[in-house]
């Protein structure tokens, strides 16, 4: 009778797997393409209404558009990208394969059709200052890039560039490559605008772009990370759990000049802890020894903020 009732279970897991699956599958498709659509949009705004307008160099293919564009009025800047981008895409397919050039070859289309729809039928142009305007540019381009990356896409151009040399010349900086792509358009485009003011304020636009794109993509989750050397690193990190709500390591260590082994507590927080972090420190050790680090990105259970809270040693006091 059990061996039937378990056959019956698997039957029906075998059956509904299936479902679910083809459910989560059109989910994480649709998530996708959100994702995608907002960043176009935000992408094609800061081209449309800060960059044209105050002729603000633009880089990667984007801005070659943009100069092709300015040369050739009649060239949409968003067909113009996408046809700079086909050669790119044919590459792509034959090193990455189709499953990383399939979403690139979609979010570069609608990109594409993004820009030449917005331009079409949105006439708003902010007009105002360069400085503000190049800002707003950068601010806008970034949230629409890192909203592509968070995805698994790329909006092509340079990014493809950097990845086929990468894969010829692995010793060369992929950043350097996109740095170096992105420097020459930039130059390039100041050059057909014929004011040197143009590349200088592209420069502070790559700046917010980059810093909103880290932010977004990796610098959400970011904290600080403590290497505490004390006697008395079991109290301190039972006193980390219980105030703070942080997980803690215990190293053992050993002292390179006098050879004597001691405890070294691992620790890693937001940066709205740090000063509660230090304090605990010197209550129970006035004398220890802390070295404090950059946590550029810190991922698993618990540093997530509605995790922590779950998790909260006072929380499960409060529920019994």
């Amino acid at each position: 009778m059990k061996k039937a009732k378990k056959a019956k279970k698997s039957k029906k897991v075998k059956k509904y797997a299936p479902k679910k699956l083809a459910a989560k599958k059109i989910g994480g498709m649709a998530l996708d393409q959100a994702y995608f659509l907002l960043g176009c949009l935000s992408f094609a705004a800061s081209v449309n209404m800060f960059a044209l307008p105050n002729k603000i160099a633009q880089s990667g293919f984007s801005g070659m558009a943009v100069i092709l564009h300015t040369l050739f009025d009649f060239l949409p800047v968003g067909a113009v990208n996408f046809a700079l981008n086909i050669p790119l895409l044919a590459l792509a397919l034959i090193f990455f394969g189709w499953r990383f050039t399939s979403k690139t070859l979609w979010v570069t289309a609608e990109l594409s059709l993004a820009i030449d729809l917005m331009a079409r039928f949105v006439s708003w142009e902010y007009s105002g200052d360069r400085l503000l305007a190049a800002v707003l540019c950068g601010a806008l381009r970034g949230f629409g890039t890192a909203l592509i990356f968070m995805r698994d896409a790329t909006g092509g151009g340079s990014d493809i560039v950097g990845w086929l040399v990468r894969r010829r010349w692995p010793a060369i900086s992929l950043g350097r490559v996109i740095l170096a792509a992105e420097v020459a358009v930039v130059a390039a485009s100041a050059a057909v605008f014929r004011e040197v003011e143009s590349a200088l304020y592209a420069a502070i636009m790559l700046f917010i772009n980059s810093r909103v794109i880290d932010t977004m993509v990796s610098g959400m989750n970011n904290g600080k990370m403590f290497y505490i050397f004390s006697q008395k690193a079991e109290e301190i990190s039972k006193t980390v759990i219980e105030q703070i709500g942080r997980g803690a390591t215990i190293l053992q260590g050993k002292g390179a000049f006098t050879g004597t082994r001691r405890e070294v507590l691992l620790c890693v927080v937001h940066r709205n802890e740090v000063a509660h972090l230090r304090r605990v420190v010197k209550e129970h050790d006035p004398g220890s020894f802390i070295v404090m680090a950059e946590a550029q990105e810190v991922l698993g259970k618990g540093f997530d903020e509605r995790e922590r809270i779950k998790q909260s040693p006072k929380r499960k006091e409060r529920k019994t």
